[in-house]
């Protein structure tokens, strides 16, 4: 992304109710595999500014935790706001040994226009130990393709029938996907399709008090049906967990 977009994101990421919702999700579907441990050595590849390695930090101190990003100044931002190591590098060639990863988080990263997905997929693969576990977000359904795309670099979205198929082949098991931003997600067509703005700008923003509260809440709500194993039918991302065979 561009320098402005990181620096957009630091600033709201650990208030913004969208972050909220991912990070929340992202952690709800690696409780349900049942693999985190003492020890586990994890990594949040596309760590962007730290809020998530941050977060997980907070709700599952015993991980030994890694960022990895593309962008120098989101590595150094990470290191600074999640106190953890952060390689440079790309999601296509990781610089991490063979089955040396217990678990990844990825958000918002193999859409990108500078990833190769199936050769991320597959060096994700090969760094996973047997049994690790490989958490995704990604955006939903190609024709939400909007200006907010194009200004985090976004080249391509997903459905869960896609990104399932991928992680398959891939040769990842044990596939589960489920969208998620449903209940706004009108509001979200609204925004991006019916309310068309120049330029190329993110929705990355502050929002008023009252609306971040009753946003919050939503995510709260989703969240809940996630934990009880409800994969929901649409939404704005998708949502992924697989685990390496072994």
């Amino acid at each position: 992304m561009d320098r402005i977009e990181y620096e957009k994101m630091h600033a709201v990421e650990e208030r913004m109710w969208w972050f909220h919702g991912i990070h929340a999700n992202l952690l709800t579907v690696f409780a349900r595999t049942g693999r985190a441990r003492r020890g586990l050595r994890v990594l949040d590849a596309g760590c962007g500014t730290g809020g998530f390695l941050a977060k997980l930090g907070r709700a599952l101190p015993d991980l030994d935790r890694i960022g990895m990003d593309f962008e120098p100044v989101a590595a150094e931002l990470t290191a600074a706001r999640a106190r953890v190591p952060v390689a440079v590098a790309s999601i296509n060639q990781l610089p991490f040994a063979t089955a040396s990863l217990g678990a990844v988080f990825s958000a918002d990263v193999l859409c990108h226009r500078s990833v190769d997905q199936t050769q991320a997929l597959a060096d994700l693969h090969r760094c996973l130990a047997p049994g690790g576990v490989l958490v995704l977000n990604l955006p939903a359904y190609d024709w939400m393709f909007s200006a907010h795309d194009r200004a985090v670099h976004t080249a391509r979205r997903y459905t869960r029938t896609r990104l399932a198929a991928l992680l398959r082949a891939a040769g990842f098991t044990q596939v589960r996907t489920s969208y998620w931003n449903s209940l706004l997600f009108p509001l979200m067509v609204l925004r991006r399709k019916l309310m068309k703005t120049e330029g190329a700008a993110s929705d990355v923003m502050p929002f008023p008090a009252p609306i971040e509260f009753l946003f919050r809440t939503v995510m709260r709500l989703e969240n809940f049906l996630l934990r009880c194993g409800i994969a929901l039918p649409f939404g704005g991302s998708v949502l992924a967990v697989a685990i390496k065979h072994g």
